[in-house]
């Protein structure tokens, strides 16, 4: 099993997973593109109690078009986008793939959030979904 490893670009915060992802996916909600500052966020979702953690995060709850709060977690210092958690589901980190040290194993198979798509974006995985799958 690879460990999944990362940091922010600073390298204040680092953080590494003891499992393997649970999924990887594309988001492509309003506030995903704001919070990543791109046209969709790339997300690897692990086991929350799989990651072990060194640094500071600072947090924004995030009240998403689902009605759900997403918790926001970027670096204390230089503001780097590290995890979203989810309130409906705290059992799950989603680890934003960019802060990854290796991204070799990352492959979406799944977007979510199609209808807020920007029009120039290609698909990228076979399961696509207007907004969240049920």
């Amino acid at each position: 099993m690879t460990k999944l490893k990362g940091q922010c670009l600073c390298g204040q915060f680092s953080y590494e997973s003891s499992a393997e992802p649970v999924a990887t996916m594309v988001c492509h909600c309003k506030n995903c593109q704001r919070q990543s500052g791109a046209a969709f966020s790339v997300n690897v979702i692990v086991p929350a109690d799989a990651l072990t953690m060194k640094g500071e995060l600072k947090r924004f709850d995030d009240k998403a078009d689902s009605g759900n709060i997403v918790v926001r977690e970027f670096c204390a210092e230089c503001g780097s986008p590290i995890f979203s958690r989810l309130s409906v589901n705290e059992a799950i980190a989603i680890i934003k793939a960019g802060t990854l040290d290796d991204t070799s194993m990352v492959t979406p198979g799944v977007e979510i959030w199609c209808d807020s798509k920007q029009d120039w974006v290609a698909p990228i995985a076979d399961a696509r979904f207007p907004q969240n799958p049920s």
